[in-house]
Order: C-alpha cells, then sequence, then structure tokens
C-alpha cells in the first residue's frame, strides 16, 4: 500500500464532509486516517465561508437576524445538508425507542420522522438565534463565532472516529473511518484547535481568549455525551450519529460564545 500523503487526507475530508468539488482519490484505512485528522480543516473553510456571507449582508444594509439566516444556511449549503440530515436521522432513531437493529433501520430510511423534525427546527432556531444575537454586539465578534463553531463541529469528528469507537453497521461512512484515528493523535489535533481558537478571541482581550477556548471544550463535551449514548443505544457509529454530533457541537459552541 502506497504511503498516505497530507493531500489524500485533505481530499478525504474535504470530499466526505461538504460539497465542495473536491475528488476523494483513496478510500482506504490509511486515507480515512489523515482525513479525519484532517476534518477541523474543513471545517475552518466552511465556517469562513459562512462568516463571508454574514458580513456582506451585513454591509449591504440587511440587518443581523436575515445575515443569521444566510450565515446558518451556508453550512447547510456547503454539504448539501449532510450533517443536518444525520441529525434527523439519528433523533428518529434514539426517539424510536426500538431495539438497536430496528433503530438503524428507522434511521436508514429516506423520510424524516416527528423527532427529526423537532430536533432540526429547534437546533436550526438556536443556531439562528445566536449569531443572530452576536452580530448585533458585532460583525467581527459574530464572524469569530461561527468560525470557532464550524471547526469544532468537525472536530468532534476527529475524536468520534478515535480507536475504540466502534462502527455499528459493516458498511456506510460510519464503518470508513470508525475507530481510525490513534486517541494520542486525536487529542493532539483537539489541544491545537482549542489553542487556535483561543488565539482567534485574543482580539476581545483575556475573557475573550478564554471564552473560545471553553466553547471548544463545551462543546466536545456535548459531542462526547450524544456519541457515547449512541454507541450503548446503536452498537456504535454511523454516518448519521458523525452528523449528529457536529451539528450538537456547533450548536453548544455558539450558545456558550453568545452567553458569555
Amino acid at each position: 500500500m502506497s504511503r498516505t500523503s497530507p493531500a489524500d487526507g485533505i481530499r478525504f475530508a474535504f470530499g466526505t464532509l461538504t460539497a465542495l468539488p473536491v475528488r476523494v482519490t483513496r478510500w482506504d484505512r490509511g486515507a480515512a486516517r489523515a482525513g479525519m485528522q484532517c476534518a477541523p480543516l474543513a471545517g475552518l473553510v466552511i465556517g469562513l465561508c459562512a462568516a463571508g456571507v454574514g458580513g456582506a449582508l451585513t454591509l449591504l444594509g440587511a440587518g443581523p437576524l436575515l445575515a443569521a439566516v444566510a450565515t446558518v444556511a451556508t453550512p447547510a449549503a456547503l454539504t448539501r445538508g449532510l450533517h443536518l440530515d444525520g441529525l434527523a436521522d439519528t433523533a428518529d432513531g434514539l426517539g424510536s425507542a426500538r431495539p438497536a437493529d430496528d433503530a438503524l433501520r428507522v434511521m436508514k430510511q429516506s423520510d424524516i420522522g416527528p423527532f427529526g423534525v423537532l430536533t432540526l427546527l429547534f437546533v436550526l432556531l438556536a443556531q439562528v438565534a445566536a449569531v443572530c444575537r452576536l452580530y448585533e454586539r458585532s460583525w467581527a465578534e459574530g464572524a469569530v463565532a461561527v468560525v470557532v463553531s464550524a471547526t469544532a463541529a468537525r472536530l468532534a469528528l476527529t475524536l468520534a472516529a478515535r480507536a475504540g469507537v466502534p462502527p455499528a453497521r459493516p458498511e456506510g461512512l460510519g464503518a470508513a473511518v470508525a475507530g481510525v484515528v490513534p486517541r494520542g493523535r486525536a487529542l493532539l489535533v483537539a489541544a491545537v484547535v482549542t489553542g487556535a481558537a483561543a488565539g482567534a478571541g485574543a482580539p476581545l482581550g483575556t475573557y475573550g481568549i478564554a471564552r473560545a477556548a471553553a466553547c471548544v471544550v463545551l462543546a466536545l463535551g456535548a459531542a462526547e455525551l450524544l456519541l457515547r449514548h449512541c454507541v450503548r443505544r446503536f452498537g456504535g457509529v454511523t454516518g448519521d450519529v458523525f452528523g449528529g454530533l457536529a451539528e450538537t457541537a456547533a450548536t453548544t459552541a455558539l450558545v456558550v460564545l453568545v452567553l458569555g
């Protein structure tokens, strides 16, 4: 097997976690390992695009609410709703109260059930409300929050792909990436991203540094709670669970930042 290059990992991350025109050239465990370690980089790009859209609308006088709606819609567009769909399917599976195999079948269905609809509604409302409030303070503060939350959301996927977390099915994205990232490497990536988030909060002073770092830690904590529950409930992770983890982390980060 050929050596996995950083480019292979970047292509895997962007090709599987975004709708950007990036072709995945390798689909093996080595590429998956490198790709999941690069997942926060995909989040960074998505966050920058979302903040840019919000900034453009703010300059055009759209107001904080419309800018917030467009900001939240941008990641959905750049992923074709991948993570939101995963969140809805995970909510339906967890809410079905059925045995693991039956719950997994519920998650594979193409329609969205009541638990999924309600979860999507409340999560999107929370994200829009948080970003709107941050934009009311200043576009710069909102932009930092959007970028940090999007990066933290994909960092949650790096940690969820760590060694020891099993797949719930033998096929699909969950099986392809489950357990591929060594625990030490996952923690190293988490430390780097948390440090970078703290640096992004530096223009807002010492409190901004602490708040940005804390939002990443708390976002990862919320995602970890969901991950453990899904592993107990389904026997492992699926692609839908990864989507649910990303949206959970992003929403938690935004709420923490707006409450600070």
